[in-house]
């Protein structure tokens, strides 16, 4: 074959393969989770059609959805929040073996000088500049036009280097092969995931996810950061909130107050 020839064709094949995986992410981001019915994307796993929401409303720079969680409320021991969260997407199995993802966990911290103590749950925090995606090699991680970032599972080949890359710890990989999966949140072995926020929750307008509607003390409060008269911005415009790790310049859409 010609050499020209030859290169125009690999040319060509590579420009094809760029094409699917960016049909895979249009997919994804507009709120289908599976592009698919019965698509085998791990052992064990297949995924379903899911319509988020109708086409026409499809995800929008004017919102930057996010959490606020008022620390002084958070009770030693409770962990209603990371159980919420494990039901709504199905990170534990009912029969078999627990799998080791954490989407949200509880963490104490403890005031050495003080020996003051507090109770906080950790999830990805959504930064606007996630160092997750940045490091990505193939565009598996990624951010939503409205501020939540996700992993598009089709094209995560689990090289992890966005565990690497996230000061929160907070993805996890999936080492085990998982069954009896929940259409709202597919998963597949190899793979890495993390807190969506609730991303389905979001698309069908629920205004709230699932780890704020289980907590009793109303500690966590989700809404738009965009919109100055949601109840989250009323919040932070009155008594602040803090960033985690600010000084990364990541600009995270969850807050904490009372650290």
């Amino acid at each position: 074959m010609n050499p020209i020839d030859q290169n125009t064709d690999m040319n060509q094949k590579s420009t094809s393969k760029l094409n699917k995986i960016d049909q895979y992410r249009r997919q994804f981001v507009g709120g289908t989770v599976a592009a698919t019915a019965g698509l085998a994307l791990a052992p064990g796993l297949l995924l379903q059609t899911v319509q988020a929401k109708p086409a026409e409303q499809a995800v929008s720079s004017k919102n930057r959805w996010g959490l606020l969680i008022d620390t002084t409320k958070c009770a030693d021991g409770c962990n209603d929040c990371v159980t919420a969260c494990n039901q709504e997407h199905g990170l534990r199995e009912i029969h078999g073996p627990a799998t080791d993802a954490q989407w949200i966990r509880t963490v104490k911290l403890k005031n050495k000088s003080t020996g003051h103590t507090l109770n906080m749950p950790m999830m990805c925090q959504h930064c606007e500049n996630p160092p997750c995606v940045d490091v990505c090699p193939t565009g598996a991680s990624f951010k939503r036009e409205d501020g939540i970032v996700l992993v598009d599972k089709h094209i995560c080949i689990g090289c992890r280097y966005c565990m690497m890359a996230c000061p929160y710890k907070a993805r996890s990989f999936i080492h085990e092969t998982l069954t009896d999966q929940l259409p709202v949140a597919p998963r597949g072995k190899g793979t890495v995931e993390a807190c969506t926020l609730c991303m389905h929750k979001v698309d069908r307008g629920d205004g709230t996810t699932a780890c704020a509607t289980a907590c009793k003390e109303k500690a966590i409060t989700f809404g738009d950061l965009n919109d100055k008269n949601s109840l989250i911005a009323k919040k932070l415009a009155t008594n602040g909130g803090r960033q985690l790790r600010a000084e990364l310049g990541l600009n995270p859409g969850v807050r904490y107050q009372g650290l």
